[in-house]
C-alpha cells in the first residue's frame, strides 16, 4: 500500500454535486434507488470508448466516463496549440454516444457532432469543442463545465477527464525509419503515434507524474464495474494507466475489472498484433493490474486457448467470447451485441450490487 492509499480513501466518498448540494442528474433522469443498477466506469478515448459507453447506457444508468486527454490532431489540437487547453475532441465523442435515443438527444449529438466546412478558420472545427472551451472558460473548472454540458444533452452518464492538464504521448518505435528498420526512436504526439510505421515498444506521457482527476479516481474507488478498452491500444487504452494516481485507484478498486478487446489489429501502432500481443504489452505497462474478465470477439479469436494462457497473467482473469461485432462486416462494434455481452459478464462475474 503506498503513501496516496488514504488519500484515495478519503476521494472514494467524494460525490458530484450541483448548485444546492444535490448529486449531478442528467436532464430527465428519474430517482434511482442506489444499489438497483451497478455502477459502472468507463475508460479509453475516441471511437472506441464511444462504442462502450453507447452499449453500457442501455445497461445501466450509473455510468461515468473517464477519457484521455492527449490529442493533439485536429480541431482539438489546434485549440490546445491556441489556447492552451485541454483537447476537448475526445471528451465530445464521450457525450455524444451518452446521448439518449430519443430526438432531444439525436438532435444534440448532431449538433455537438457537428463539423464546420469553410474557407477560414472554422474549417473542421466540431460544434461541441468549442461549445466545451468556451464553457471551460466561462467557468474554470474542467468538471463543472463537461457536467453542464451533460445536461444539456440529456446524457445517459457522466464524462471525465482522466487528468487536468494537457498531456503529450511520446513512443519508443522501432523500425520507425524503414531505412533502418532496427533502431528505436522516440515519436512524440498521439496523432503521430496513432498511425507510426514500425513496431511500437512502449509509451509513455510528458509529464510523466500528471495529477489525475479526483473525481475520476473517485468514481473507479466507488465503482461496481470498471471497463477498460476497446480503442487505439497505445494512444487511448494504454494512457490511463500511465497516470500513477488513476493506476493506483484501478489496482486497489473492489470494483471488477473488464478488459474490451479490439475487433481487429489497428493499422498502424497495433499492426499485425494478435489478441494476446495486446495483452502482453498491456501487462508490460502495468504489471500490478488484475483483471477479471477479458471480453473478445469470437471471430476474432483464432486460438482460446493462447488467449485464456494470456489472461491468467492478470490475476487469473476469465476469457469471454460474444459475437460484439456488426454484421456489415466492418470492424466496429454493434451497441445491442456489445450490450448484451457487457450485460451477461456482470451476471456472470459480478459480486456487489444487486441490480439483478
Amino acid at each position: 500500500m503506498t503513501a496516496r492509499t488514504p488519500r484515495l480513501h478519503r476521494l472514494r466518498r467524494a460525490q458530484p454535486e450541483g448548485r444546492a448540494g444535490r448529486p449531478v442528474e442528467a436532464r430527465g433522469a428519474k430517482p434511482r434507488r442506489r444499489g438497483a443498477q451497478p455502477k459502472v466506469v468507463a475508460l479509453g478515448g475516441g471511437m472506441g470508448l464511444s462504442a462502450s459507453l453507447a452499449a453500457l447506457r442501455r445497461i445501466t444508468g450509473d455510468l461515468t466516463a473517464v477519457v484521455t486527454v492527449a490529442d493533439d490532431g485536429g480541431s482539438s489540437g489546434r485549440l490546445r496549440d491556441e489556447l492552451g487547453v485541454l483537447p476537448p475532441g475526445d471528451l465530445r465523442k464521450a457525450l455524444a454516444a451518452l446521448c439518449g435515443d430519443d430526438d432531444w438527444g439525436q438532435t444534440w449529438a448532431r449538433v455537438i457532432q457537428h463539423r464546420f466546412q469553410s474557407k477560414g478558420d472554422l474549417h473542421e472545427h466540431a460544434v461541441g469543442n468549442l461549445l466545451i472551451v468556451a464553457l471551460w472558460e466561462q467557468l474554470g473548472d474542467h468538471v463543472q463545465a463537461l457536467d453542464l454540458v451533460g445536461r444539456l444533452l440529456g446524457a445517459h452518464g457522466r464524462v471525465l477527464p482522466m487528468s487536468a492538464v494537457p498531456l503529450e504521448l511520446q513512443a519508443l518505435v522501432k523500425g520507425h525509419d524503414p531505412e533502418r528498420p532496427d533502431a528505436v526512436e522516440t515519436v512524440r504526439g498521439q496523432a503521430t503515434v496513432a498511425l507510426t510505421p514500425g513496431e511500437v515498444q512502449s509509451v509513455h506521457l510528458v509529464p510523466n507524474d500528471p495529477p489525475a482527476v479526483p473525481e475520476a479516481v473517485a468514481a473507479v474507488l466507488d465503482a461496481d464495474w470498471v471497463v477498460l478498452g476497446p480503442g487505439s491500444w497505445f494512444s487511448s487504452v494504454i494512457p490511463h494507466l500511465l497516470v500513477p494516481e488513476l493506476l493506483e485507484a484501478l489496482v486497489e478498486t473492489r470494483a471488477r475489472r473488464v478488459l474490451s478487446l479490439n475487433l481487429a489489429p489497428q493499422p498502424g501502432e497495433t499492426e499485425g498484433f494478435s489478441p494476446q500481443r495486446h495483452l502482453e504489452v498491456l501487462g508490460r505497462h502495468a504489471p500490478k493490474l488484475a483483471l477479471d474478465v477479458v471480453l473478445a470477439d469470437e471471430a476474432a479469436v483464432p486460438d482460446r486457448d493462447v488467449l485464456t494462457e494470456a489472461a491468467k497473467g492478470f490475476g487469473g482473469a476469465a476469457v469471454e467470447l460474444a459475437p460484439v461485432a456488426r454484421p456489415d462486416g466492418s470492424p466496429r462494434h454493434d451497441p445491442e451485441l456489445l450490450a448484451a455481452a457487457y450485460d451477461r459478464i456482470f451476471r456472470m462475474h459480478g459480486r456487489i450490487g444487486p441490480w439483478r
